[in-house]
């Protein structure tokens, strides 16, 4: 998979979540074998730049080339200039986020709502590809309202802008995350352009992840709830395509040392007051489908420093052992969760 001038080691790349992409988590992924990971999005209004919440979803310090910011606005003229500012900060790509579906992104005439007009789709992607000498990259939905997709002239557009690749979720913005991902119209949209074409949506197994790139013919594929509490996915899909070999499930005390070292990070990034915080939907997404992991979540909850929550975690993990080292998480189980998370 290339993206410009960037060649990624595989075709698996972490799709970008707000709050759930920063850059421990980006690091995990990569570290189980994701070819790339894009950041969450980073608003293009200058007047939050300096906000905590920005500096950090901004903080690529030690990251894994190639470097890529995701950005978010509906002003061409803004978004370039974050364009410009996110290359100064160290991006070595730039993606333009028109595919959340949230409502308060929407409302603001941003991520998929702005396929609503085509026209400042257009000025939106000329005006970035211009701002910058790095590839830019554009993550989308098949559209705004079921009926209404326009991914095709949408897909045009963006090649014409010189954007160097194109992420695409398959559902619009109406269906928000129900029902089932439309490949087919992935694979139209593959075979009307030149560029590579990125599948998103409901990838959450190795089956699943070879079925996609055969359906629509994906240059690569795009993974994102199913990796929250689920980093080794991305070794379980790469072992898959290339053996055709299913991996075993983690163990029990794999999933306890991922955790507790992502939970190191993530206090070592955050502080404690918002280590603690943000560290407990990724618990409770790692602990999903474990023997008495409600019963844990709930207490785990009130715990409110990061010491606390770290050692009531390793004990949860310690009474778990005590049924044996061979012990394995109920995947389906698991799974369920990650995909239930938003």
């Amino acid at each position: 998979m290339q993206i410009g001038p960037y060649q990624l080691k595989n075709n698996l790349i972490v799709a970008p979540m707000a709050g759930v992409t920063d850059k421990p988590f980006r690091q995990l992924c990569k570290k189980f074998g994701a070819g790339h990971a894009v950041s969450e999005m980073i608003t293009s209004d200058q007047s939050l730049r300096a906000a905590k919440k920005s500096l950090n979803r901004a903080n690529f310090d030690g990251e894994l080339a190639p470097i890529s910011a995701q950005i978010a606005g509906s002003d061409p003229a803004a978004l370039a200039e974050a364009a410009r500012y996110q290359v100064a900060n160290g991006a070595q790509i730039i993606d333009i986020n028109m595919g959340c579906p949230v409502k308060k992104v929407c409302n603001k005439l941003a991520g998929s709502a702005l396929l609503q007009d085509e026209k400042l789709v257009g000025e939106i992607l000329d005006a970035v590809v211009d701002a910058v000498e790095v590839p830019v990259t554009l993550k989308t939905r098949l559209g705004f309202a079921n009926g209404a997709e326009n991914i095709i002239r949408v897909a045009q557009r963006a090649e014409q802008a010189g954007i160097a690749a194109l992420a695409i979720h398959g559902r619009t913005r109406e269906d928000m995350y129900n029902g089932n991902a439309r490949y087919e119209l992935i694979r139209a949209v593959k075979n009307t352009i030149s560029i590579p074409v990125i599948a998103n949506g409901d990838i959450d197994s190795p089956q699943k992840a070879a079925h996609v790139l055969s359906t629509t013919g994906a240059d690569a594929i795009m993974i994102g709830r199913a990796a929250q509490g689920r980093p080794w996915i991305f070794r379980e899909i790469s072992h898959y395509l290339a053996t055709g070999e299913e991996l075993p499930a983690p163990q029990v005390t794999e999933i306890r040392d991922v955790l507790l070292g992502h939970l190191d990070d993530l206090y070592a990034f955050y502080g404690e007051y918002s280590g603690c915080r943000i560290a407990r939907k990724h618990i409770a997404w790692y602990t999903k489908g474990l023997h008495g992991s409600n019963e844990f979540r709930q207490a785990m909850y009130a715990e409110d420093s990061t010491a606390g929550q770290a050692a009531f975690t390793r004990q949860f993990f310690d009474h778990l052992l005590q049924f044996g080292d061979r012990l394995q998480y109920n995947s389906d189980l698991q799974h369920q969760g990650a995909l239930n998370a938003q």
